[in-house]
């Protein structure tokens, strides 16, 4: 239940810090309103929440894992926002952050 906790977890965490950024992105960058930047804001807050609930107990730990799901979750957020279509080299780099996510999080260990 732990690493089911986790997962979910990490997919929210990703969908409020991609949306956030993608938020003030589409505000500076493509000339939407000014809220979305503030809307965009208080997303990225509310990552930092979820990133709070992990069960894991160190930070670093937590926030080093997140960044291979925040490098799949970034493709798969321009693929469904944007219309961005990775090519094999950026699929292949996404899979092994995930990889990368299952060891830092996942793998057991004794003392720590």
């Amino acid at each position: 239940m732990t690493v089911l906790k986790s997962i979910i977890l990490f997919v929210f965490a990703a969908i409020a810090e991609i949306g956030g950024a993608w938020l003030i992105w589409q505000s500076v960058r493509e000339g939407k309103a000014w809220w979305w930047a503030g809307l965009g804001i208080i997303a990225l807050g509310i990552y930092g929440f979820f990133a709070a609930f992990q069960p894991e107990a160190h930070f670093g730990r937590v926030l080093a894992a997140y960044g291979g799901v925040f490098i799949a979750g970034s493709l798969a957020w321009g693929m469904l926002m944007d219309g961005f279509r990775p090519d094999r080299w950026d699929v292949i780099g996404a899979a092994i952050c995930i990889v990368g996510v299952g060891v830092i999080m996942f793998a057991p260990r004794t003392g720590s």
